[in-house]
């Protein structure tokens, strides 16, 4: 019985957190490897009621994580690290295949698809606040 009104209290909390977070993560996952490769990328939804912005992130299976952007120039995609990344607000920044998406260097082991990652994210709202999110990832083959 106590057991049952504990996990029910933290089920209770945990959603009242998330409601009053200025910041909301969905559809995250993380990009399947091959053995031996040595980098990969996660992609995820951003939205931030008030505006903010991604300064850094980082995952356990990774030494480095860098925040990436992909366009096409002269038919050539090119890709280039960003020291940070705008949420403006209430609109959804997408990281997705092709676009921006969350560079992971150096990986400790490879990412099997049907296992997790645990990354956590910082932000810097529009008033200043630093804010720091921790979040688990499903590895995946694709997005669905």
């Amino acid at each position: 019985m106590l057991r049952s009104i504990c996990f029910t209290l933290f089920l209770t909390l945990a959603a009242c957190a998330e409601a009053d977070s200025d910041i909301t993560i969905s559809n995250a996952w993380a990009r399947s490897t091959a053995p031996g490769q040595k980098v990969a990328a996660a992609y995820m939804d951003l939205l931030s009621k008030e505006g903010a912005t991604l300064v850094k992130a980082e995952c356990n299976l990774a030494g480095s994580v860098e925040i990436h952007s992909m366009t096409m120039e002269n038919d050539v995609m090119k890709m280039r690290m960003l020291e940070e990344l705008g949420m403006p607000a209430g609109k959804t920044v997408s990281l997705e295949p092709g676009g921006y998406h969350l560079m992971l260097f150096n990986l400790k082991q490879p990412l099997e698809a049907g296992k997790e990652a645990k990354f956590t994210l910082h932000f810097k709202t529009m008033s200043g606040e630093a804010k720091s999110m921790a979040l688990t990832l499903p590895i995946k083959t694709s997005a669905h």
